[in-house]
């Protein structure tokens, strides 16, 4: 475990993220780039803040686990939360710090490196917590949730989203193409193969590990939780032989998202 860690540390050092500010151009570091990464990132992902807004955050105190780029952490500040942030590796820890002191924002102390199988904060200490992406390249998913669970206050709220085991991208680049394998006497996708389809770093290297749940999987792993509600969102383009082209935001919040969507967003209240 603690080597799984340490690679996950020198991983995501790089930002989540990286990749799609390079498509746009967008490398810089100050006021304005980081803006315009925000804008670019919330519209590839229209439904990310109406996770958001669905709670009155202001005043509350909300902790973030895997920092990115730190666009959905700088939304929760701009709301009027009390904001905590924590990450494995150091990179995007230091991204948020940085867009926290260009606000002008004092609690930079509370962006932390940390494990989030083992989180350094006190029981009961947050009204809501956000992980979005993160722990299902933990290694440790179960303890990671326990982890959220212990330190949620009694009747506070997570927003967790894992990558979905039952998706349109697992079914054609996993479930069938191992099935089809199978009947060849051959073996399916390796672990790598199936995670560069994911997260990969700018050298093209897939995360260190990735875990991948159905919705049997998450009321088990968010069994200790009074309330568990499953959202399915995102949706890769579909294509076919370069004819047949659907645009990916013309399939979000159809049926085929809501069934075979990539991420399953979990609300747990405690």
């Amino acid at each position: 475990m603690q080597d799984l860690e340490r690679q996950n540390e020198e991983f995501w050092d790089e930002l989540c993220g990286t990749g799609f500010a390079r498509a746009l151009g967008l490398t810089a570091r100050d006021r304005s780039t980081i803006e315009a990464y925000d804008a670019a990132y919330l519209a590839y992902y229209p439904y990310l803040e109406g996770y958001l807004s669905r709670f009155d955050l202001a005043g509350r105190r909300v902790l973030e686990i895997g920092l990115g780029y730190g666009t959905l952490g700088e939304a929760i500040t701009q709301r009027g939360a009390i904001y905590t942030g924590v990450d494995i590796a150091r990179g995007p820890v230091e991204m948020m710090r940085h867009r926290l002191s260009m606000l002008g924002d004092p609690g930079m102390d509370r962006i932390v490196q940390a494990s989030a199988a083992a989180l350094p904060f006190a029981d009961q200490s947050f009204d809501y917590v956000y992980s979005i992406g993160c722990l299902h390249h933990t290694g440790a998913l179960q303890r990671s949730v326990e982890e959220v669970r212990r330190v949620l206050a009694p009747g506070g709220v997570a927003v967790v989203m894992l990558y979905h085991a039952g998706s349109a991208r697992q079914w054609l680049h996993v479930k069938i193409p191992g099935l089809a394998a199978r009947l060849r006497g051959r073996s399916g996708p390796s672990d790598e193969t199936i995670a560069r389809r994911y997260d990969v770093d700018s050298s093209g290297k897939a995360a260190p590990h990735t875990d991948f749940v159905s919705r049997r999987d998450v009321r088990r792993l968010f069994a200790a939780f009074p309330s568990t509600r499953i959202e399915t969102r995102n949706f890769d383009v579909i294509a076919l032989r370069g004819r047949f082209h659907v645009p990916r935001r013309r399939l979000l919040g159809t049926p085929l998202e809501r069934w075979l969507g990539l991420d399953l967003y979990i609300i747990a209240r405690a």
